[in-house]
């Protein structure tokens, strides 16, 4: 793996975020702009095919951005070609279809009494087909147009199928990346009072469905210590698993998203019951903010354009799986917008890709949490099998750690969704509808051919646009 050490210490890089008009990409835009000149980035451009969103979403990013950065050429753009060309590093972070799709990826799934969740659930095949030709066509164009050592960070959903897709393409310049690790590591440093320096934490498994163990408070061990902890369970997401679960899974701690795996049945009764999927609830706060923020001139009061934003934006914060599982989140208080631009923030999935940039530009090491090849890191899974486990990240590349064997119940579950991405990725890549019912009858929330078979017919109905004709 290589970097253009040239461009690096004249600081002349370019970085390019595909989807920058989305809701979240105020933050993103903090996030790198912090990190900006320590990875020699010279010039940002926000792509977005979507017009309106990108003028408003990608506006506020770019006027914050320049707000702390001025000298930093940050632009936007819905050309493609513009904007990957001669980009050294590459963000994915697309919504293929908009909040219409997602809903549609929702309703689908619970129509047939099934959990719809776009990532975990069947839901996040519906996002797949949808999202994995639009990389795949977007990797073409940035091959052909941007730095021949161009790094691509995925970070569009659902990461684990998009990013074995475009592995098994050849695109071996593609990383998964995923906040939830590195979020959930800086609550527990925060709860622990304890430095990122003081803390070490391994994680290990595919994309939303992961553990973390051999967590270490300066040197010390204390894994099982904090997975039967009191405060643990009552100040993290841990709290929505039982402690007899936890044991069972060996006194480790959960990735969050295991609950939809764990308590299928909860999460689909309590949206049944609220009547609201998450992307309903998400598309209305969307629609309130495009409404008020399209009466606002971002750029020259851009002040009260984060203000407005940051109000309505905080509703969607407070329904994180509050629907799916009466989640309680804490109080707040609104930042004014020269304290959001003075914080010095790097964090996030835009952390993971600049800690990544980081690692290889200095020699590291560095450890981060990415979906990469196994490679032999954990037992059971063949090279190519995307995992997402702790990397250490050096001037020679990416090296994931060795994990080795796996607890058993944890080992059957990861095995079966990876054998339903496997083969998502291969029905989406050929049309072939025998394969998709195949990968879909095997994921873990379906487990039934004939709603496989309904799942299919579903999602090639209402994505037709997308997808056209499938044998």
């Amino acid at each position: 793996m290589l970097i253009n050490k040239l461009k690096l210490c004249e600081g002349i890089m370019k970085l390019v975020v595909l989807g920058g008009g989305g809701v979240r990409s105020i933050f993103l835009a903090r996030a790198l702009v912090n990190g900006s000149e320590k990875i020699g980035v010279s010039e940002i451009v926000f792509m977005d095919t979507e017009e309106q969103k990108l003028e408003i979403f990608g506006r506020l990013s770019m006027a914050t951005g320049k707000k702390m950065r001025p000298e930093l050429n940050f632009r936007l753009t819905t050309d493609i070609v513009d904007a990957v060309k001669g980009a050294d590093y590459v963000i994915t972070t697309m919504r293929v279809g908009g909040d219409n799709a997602r809903i549609q990826d929702e309703r689908v799934a619970l129509n047939l009494g099934v959990l719809g969740q776009e990532t975990t659930g069947p839901g996040g095949f519906g996002m797949a087909l949808r999202s994995v030709p639009a990389l795949l066509k977007y990797c073409e164009i940035i091959k052909k147009y941007a730095n021949p050592n161009v790094l691509i960070f995925n970070f569009t959903n659902p990461s684990g199928i998009v990013t074995q897709a475009l592995r098994d393409a050849g695109y071996d310049n593609v990383y998964g990346i995923c906040d939830a690790p590195s979020g959930f590591a800086g609550h527990l440093q925060h709860i622990l009072g304890v430095k990122s320096h003081e803390f070490e934490m391994r994680t290990y498994g595919l994309n939303h469905l992961s553990w973390f163990d051999e967590i270490k408070v300066r040197g010390e061990e204390v894994t099982e210590k904090l997975a039967t902890d009191s405060k643990i369970l009552e100040e993290t997401h841990m709290g929505l698993f039982s402690p007899e679960l936890i044991k069972m899974n060996g006194n480790v701690l959960l990735n969050e998203y295991l609950y939809f795996f764990f308590y299928r049945e909860k999460a689909v009764d309590a949206i049944v019951t609220t009547g609201k999927t998450r992307g309903e609830t998400i598309q209305a706060i969307n629609v309130e903010l495009i409404e008020a923020l399209s009466k606002i001139d971002i750029e020259n009061d851009t002040a009260k354009a984060f203000e407005t934003f940051y109000k309505i934006y905080h509703k969607r914060d407070l329904s994180y799986m509050s629907i799916e599982a009466n989640a309680k989140h804490s109080d707040w208080t609104l930042p004014t917008f020269e304290q959001f631009v003075s914080d010095k923030d790097e964090g996030g999935y835009a952390g993971v890709a600049l800690d990544f940039i980081k690692g290889l530009s200095t020699g590291g090491p560095h450890r981060l949490v990415l979906s990469v090849p196994n490679n032999g890191s954990i037992n059971g899974f063949d090279d190519s099998d995307v995992v997402e486990v702790t990397c250490v990240i050096d001037k020679t590349g990416v090296h994931p750690i060795k994990i080795g064997d796996v607890p058993k119940l944890q080992l059957n579950l990861m095995k079966q969704v990876k054998y339903y991405e496997r083969n998502a990725v291969k029905a989406i890549q050929n049309r072939c509808k025998q394969t998709a019912i195949k990968a879909l009858m095997a994921h873990p929330l379906v487990s039934s051919y004939s709603i496989a078979k309904q799942l299919l017919e579903g999602y090639l109905e209402v994505h037709k646009e997308y997808v056209g004709e499938w044998k």
